[in-house]
């Protein structure tokens, strides 16, 4: 019997176990004609380098070279010019937002000097009517609500014009609409403010108040029951508040329609006292002793006059608060901006008007 190292040599000699092949023979099945030559620790040192290389690339990419920097870099001539344009445009801005702020102040002073100017006017003419009215029974002095009437007007009209300023300038400045609704609702408040003022002096002199002897002359020509027209307003406001969805046209345009309407009903109804007064006054003049009884009814039917007075501001109050309904924050802030200036140049026209030159008789 042979020994194990006798067989394992025939085994051998047979040629049963094959060696493995090498690592580079599979190299060389998975990579076609690459040279079998190719040893893999020179390719390990090959991507190394390509390695430390692509990061020096890509660190260098990152990283521009110091002169590169110098070359971008503006030269202090330049950073100096450029400072000097900056600070020459910032003392520019404050030069016109300071000849912006006089002109403002300006104008609220001419407008204060025109309406104490009318109002000295007015006074003057009010106390003149009154003493060549002693004989009708008038008083010489002045009736102390209309006094008092005048000076809050006064104040009331000095409020307005710094209201107009301030709203303009927030406009500018694209304020946020809670900063601006408080504007807006401050501006109708100074709106109903004065129609409170004019139903406390319609009860010390109705008549004062709906000549208008209060307002300027142009402001009287355009005048209706002691104020404006609800609907004309309308008519002016529309173009500085567009925009308008097509809601809102349609809101605005019924609004316009039922103010026409209550409107019509109004100088219908002053018209049917004037009838009134006309027939009361006329009626029975050759009666004897029916002088006192027609007076006294001609008085009460007056008392109607205030009332009037007092539903056409009502009227007014409602259209610029369903106004403000219908309205967004910032067009109501331009239409309120709109309207005080349109009654600041029916003043300033007035005060054109009287100082305008006269040729000689």
């Amino acid at each position: 019997m042979s020994s194990p190292s006798t067989e394992l040599a025939a085994l051998r000699r047979m040629s049963i176990f094959e060696p493995y092949p090498p690592i580079s023979m599979w190299g060389d099945a998975f990579q076609g004609d690459a040279s079998p030559n190719t040893d893999s620790s020179s390719i390990f040192q090959v991507d190394a380098r390509l390695d430390n290389k692509s990061e020096y690339i890509s660190h260098k990419s990152r990283e521009p070279s110091r002169s590169d920097q110098e070359a971008y870099r503006p030269s202090d001539k330049t950073q100096r010019r450029l400072a000097q344009n900056r600070e020459a445009a910032r003392k520019s801005r404050l030069r016109k937002k300071a000849y912006v702020q006089q002109l403002e102040s300006s104008r609220l002073k001419l407008a204060q000097l025109e309406q104490e100017l009318e109002r000295t006017r007015h006074k003057g003419l009010y106390i003149g009517v009154a003493s060549d009215g002693n004989h009708y029974g008038l008083s010489a002095n002045i009736n102390p609500g209309i006094t008092a009437f005048e000076m809050e007007y006064g104040h009331w009209v000095e409020e307005q014009n710094r209201q107009i300023c301030e709203l303009r300038n927030a406009l500018q400045a694209h304020i946020t609409d809670i900063e601006l609704r408080i504007l807006v609702e401050s501006g109708l408040n100074h709106y109903y403010n004065l129609f409170r003022m004019k139903a406390d002096v319609a009860k010390a002199d109705v008549f004062y108040l709906i000549s208008g002897m209060w307002r300027t002359s142009t402001e009287r020509f355009f005048q209706w029951i002691g104020g404006f027209r609800p609907s004309e307003l309308l008519n002016i406001l529309m173009p500085q508040i567009e925009p308008l969805t097509d809601q809102q046209v349609i809101d605005v345009c019924n609004l316009r329609q039922s103010s026409q309407q209550a409107e019509d009903a109004l100088s219908q109804g002053i018209d049917k006292l004037q009838q009134t007064l006309v027939q009361s006054l006329t009626e029975d003049q050759l009666i004897s002793g029916s002088y006192q009884s027609q007076m006294a009814a001609a008085v009460e039917k007056l008392d109607a006059v205030e009332s009037f007075v007092n539903q056409a501001d009502h009227l007014r109050q409602q259209t610029m608060q369903q106004m403000y309904r219908i309205l967004t924050t910032r067009q109501a802030a331009r239409a309120l901006l709109a309207l005080g200036e349109y009654f600041h140049r029916l003043r300033a026209l007035s005060s054109l008007w009287t100082a305008r030159p006269r040729e000689p008789a």
